[in-house]
């Protein structure tokens, strides 16, 4: 029975004998000819990619945390413009925390659907 409980055994690529077996089942020599065969040679890069080497998810954590300590909280405006409002209670009252005017108090829209040209 494989180990499959690890983090490394579930996302880490196939080991050579599990690599040969599936390139015999598709009649393939080597990962190499399957990608010659099925990716055509003007679309490939001509150079590596330019990435860094694979690090550990522990650290991979440890620099995101990093990066998110540099996040700065600012105010919100959405909703506000951008200064603070007054909702007077009249209105709150009666259109906003009335539901009569956004759901459908009878078999049809609510009233502000109608309103809606």
């Amino acid at each position: 029975m494989k180990l499959t409980q690890q983090f490394a055994h579930r996302h880490v690529e196939p080991d050579e004998q599990e690599k040969k077996a599936m390139l015999e089942v598709i009649g393939v020599g080597s990962l190499e000819t399957l990608i010659d065969e099925t990716i055509p040679a003007d679309i490939r890069l001509k150079v590596p990619l330019n990435i860094a080497p694979a690090i550990t998810e522990y650290q991979y954590i440890s620099k995101l945390k990093k990066l998110a300590a540099k996040n700065k909280i600012f105010r919100n405006y959405i909703g506000l413009g951008y200064y603070n409002s007054i909702m007077p209670a009249v209105i709150q009252r009666n259109v906003f925390e009335n539901p009569g005017w956004y759901t459908a108090y009878t078999g049809h829209s609510g009233k502000l659907d109608q309103a809606i040209p």
